[in-house]
């Protein structure tokens, strides 16, 4: 009788436990961003021969700024939707030669006035 009891006791209790993976959706997951989120038209307002303190006001800091490599900034955004578990990553890099951006790559559009200089007022 008692190995009977033993029997049911672990036969109930694994049904218990596979009925949890037939309840997940019932389980509430938060999404979850991690990294700078950027916005299309933050990365229009950049220009060529920018300054580190411009691109900064324009972006934020930067995730990653390489020990090795200065002259690198690395803005890196990850977002996992709780509900789904898809996952979105973007990311976008500048380069800066004499502390000017030089280059800017990633997965955002550049705007048609990306290599046109902004005017400084004490040029003439």
């Amino acid at each position: 009788m008692k190995q009977f009891r033993n029997l049911m006791l672990a036969a109930t209790l694994a049904t218990g436990l596979a009925g949890c993976a037939q309840f997940e959706w019932l389980v509430y997951k938060i999404d979850v961003p991690q990294g700078n989120f950027i916005e299309q038209t933050q990365v229009e307002k950049l220009r060529v021969e920018m300054s580190r303190e411009q691109v900064e006001f324009v972006l934020g800091r930067p995730v990653l700024r390489d020990s090795f490599a200065s002259d690198t900034w690395y803005y890196i955004y990850q977002y996992k939707n709780g509900r789904t578990d898809e996952v979105t990553e973007k990311e976008l890099i500048v380069t800066f030669v004499a502390d000017k951006v030089a280059s800017i790559s990633g997965d955002y559009e550049l705007s048609e006035q990306y290599n046109t200089p902004l005017e400084t007022s004490n040029s003439q």
